[in-house]
């Protein structure tokens, strides 16, 4: 059986109380402190989680001692700072995605991590959920026979706001970072589960992308992706589109219907995916209940991945963490957007 990991937060926003909500329901994890750069925030969160440990700076949360991961959710470009500082503290690490804003700085984190033996995982939480690791499986199995094509697309309507973060340069922001991850990550999963492999890297890739005029971020864009075996996917995300998130995966012999693909069990909720066979009838549905919160996943992997002495999770290694990151360079490369001096 894992024992119980003690986690510590940096910072306090939505999804971090997200991943305290659930992690108090997971097999493995224990909420011992949270830092924010207000004690009160600090406090506050820490009253609302069980009476955890409250630290008025992030430097604090990395000297608690009793702190054995950490659990990184501040804006994007915070994230390779309090990676580095965290790992060179000696405590593991799970951060948000995307874990830097380009493969350079991916890159030095993970060689890091190498360097001083500790665990990091970039956290695609729905990575972990059994529905993904399911469709995974019926890929490989050849349910849909022969794969032909993906489609997987992220949209969030909001109303343009310039100091909003998904729209703020400063903040990292821009769709393709903060939604089209999601889509350039399930694509990747599910053309490697044909090839029998965790991921797979694209032989071909075009894409595009409109700069907001006010930010210069990407506020939409889409891709066309072509992955070994002649497995075609076409991605698109967007946060000024009207929201729209789904996933389809076309094969020789059926497809599949994936309506919550990136989020499933969030809150908690039951989440479904229809499997389609060629020649009619009704398609065949799996459901996959989530008592304890989606967020309880990926803090279970990183328990268990450590019980086993490993410092990378499978569900997400560093390796599919750096293609990853590589093919969202090229789209943002493709967009236009530019975030030197970040």
């Amino acid at each position: 059986m894992t024992a119980k990991l003690n986690w510590g937060i940096i910072t306090t926003g939505w999804i971090a109380r997200k991943f305290a909500t659930d992690l108090l329901k997971s097999r493995t994890g224990r909420l011992v402190a949270v830092g924010a750069r207000q004690l009160a925030d600090a406090q506050k969160f820490a009253a609302d989680f069980g009476g955890a440990r409250a630290h008025g700076s992030y430097p604090a949360l990395l000297a608690d001692p009793e702190v054995e991961a950490v659990y990184i959710a501040t804006l994007h470009p915070a994230h390779k700072e309090w990676a580095l500082k965290a790992l060179a503290a000696g405590k593991h690490v799970l951060c948000e995605k995307p874990l830097t804003l380009n493969f350079a700085d991916t890159k030095e984190i993970i060689d890091a991590a190498k360097a001083k033996g500790v665990l990091l995982m970039e956290a695609y939480m729905y990575r972990c959920h059994p529905q993904t690791l399911k469709l995974a499986e019926l890929i490989r199995e050849g349910a849909i026979g022969e794969l032909r094509m993906i489609r997987a697309t992220f949209n969030i309507y909001r109303e343009f706001d310039p100091e909003h973060r998904i729209f703020k340069r400063s903040s990292g922001g821009g769709a393709i970072l903060d939604l089209g991850c999601y889509p350039v990550s399930f694509s990747r999963l599910i053309a490697g589960a044909a090839l029998g492999k965790p991921f797979a890297t694209p032989v071909g890739f075009h894409a595009t992308g409109r700069l907001h005029p006010a930010t210069q971020t990407d506020d939409y864009a889409a891709a066309v992706v072509k992955y070994p075996g002649e497995v075609i996917a076409e991605l698109s995300c967007g946060s000024t589109v009207i929201q729209d998130i789904w996933a389809r995966i076309y094969g020789s012999t059926g497809w599949i219907d994936v309506p919550t693909p990136f989020f499933p069990g969030l809150d908690g909720k039951t989440d479904r995916f229809f499997l389609h066979r060629n020649g009619g009838g009704a398609p065949e549905e799996f459901a996959f209940p989530c008592p304890a919160g989606l967020y309880a996943y990926e803090a279970d992997a990183v328990a268990d991945a450590l019980a086993r002495g490993e410092r990378e999770v499978p569900n997400m290694t560093w390796a599919d963490t750096l293609d990853n990151t590589a093919m969202l360079d090229a789209w943002l490369a493709a967009a236009g957007v530019n975030y030197d001096g970040v």
